[in-house]
């Protein structure tokens, strides 16, 4: 097959991984910069141009979309499937999964259990979100961000106002969630492919941050999930439409809860920590489904 990888980086652990897997099964692979392409728009020609050619002809596409292109690359990805060409992410599913509210308003109609979560922007009612949130310490977060950036943990209600008076200001939405002190500074990534859970880690803060994105110096190592958790991160898969992706879940008293859906999960952590060629069970997930048709999305914008 012809297969088409979306990167801006082809030096990227992920894409560079992606590459050596499909390649090794006698696949022509392309990384493309989807943020140098560019397309004309007309009448049942949907023409992507890169370098000054045509590109067309692929059986699949790999998606590895950056949040701060999400508008340009989804654009991009949208144009690969107006040539029939298969997508491991669909252009929609990579901007609801980029969209905190959105997502949560998604994971919650189809029963994914996921911690309190109160929407605001210009509300004087700052006492009432923070009751409905469940009362101090809460997480604020704006909503949107990645890496676990534009997250605050407010400790006292004082404080809790306090940051949101400052995103009131500022003219910014966020979002207000119940804090699970249980959990506090540990999550788990489940990595999915093809609905199945094929990799999970625990990432944990090293200091006392509340975050333990690896992003901001967590550490990673390998978990064994529970039945329950495992279903849960299915589920959150199902729910976003996003058939490879990882799944951030949080053990609380009342059990799993799903904190995000991440179209475009970094391998590096689940491979090097669990030894698991995720990358290659990508490649057959592609290879098992490229052919087929595509799924309608039913869940809309």
């Amino acid at each position: 097959m012809r297969i088409a990888i979306l990167s801006k980086g082809s030096a990227n652990y992920s894409t560079r991984r992606l590459k050596e897997e499909a390649e090794a099964r006698g696949h022509e692979v392309k990384v493309i910069n989807y943020a140098k392409c560019y397309v004309t728009i007309q009448k049942n020609t949907p023409v992507i141009r890169y370098k000054g050619k045509d590109l067309s002809g692929f059986d699949a596409i790999i998606p590895r979309i950056a949040t701060s292109l999400t508008k340009y690359g989804t654009a991009m990805v949208r144009q690969f499937e107006n040539q029939e060409a298969f997508s491991t992410a669909s252009s929609i599913a990579i901007v609801r999964s980029r969209d905190k509210l959105r997502s949560m308003q998604i994971l919650a109609r189809y029963g994914v259990n996921i911690p309190k979560t109160v929407f605001a922007r210009e509300t004087a009612d700052l006492e009432d979100v923070i009751l409905q949130a469940g009362g101090a310490p809460l997480i604020i977060k704006v909503a949107r961000g990645t890496h676990g950036n534009g997250v605050v943990l407010a400790e006292t209600k004082k404080a809790a106002q306090a940051v949101m008076q400052a995103f009131y200001v500022e003219g910014v939405s966020f979002l207000v969630q119940e804090f699970i002190k249980e959990s506090a500074g540990t999550d788990i990534r489940a990595f999915v492919v093809g609905g199945k859970v094929v990799a999970s880690i625990q990432r944990q803060s090293l200091d006392d941050d509340f975050r333990a994105n690896t992003h901001q110096g967590g550490v990673g190592t390998p978990i064994k999930l529970t039945d329950e958790e495992r279903r849960a991160a299915q589920k959150a898969a199902r729910a976003m439409g996003l058939s490879v992706c990882g799944v951030d879940l949080m053990r609380s008293n009342r059990g799993p809860l799903v904190l995000e859906v991440n179209s475009s999960a970094s391998l590096k952590t689940p491979e090097i920590v669990t030894g698991v060629n995720v990358a290659g069970r990508i490649i057959d997930y592609i290879e098992q489904n490229a052919k087929g048709r595509r799924k309608k999305d039913k869940v809309g914008a």
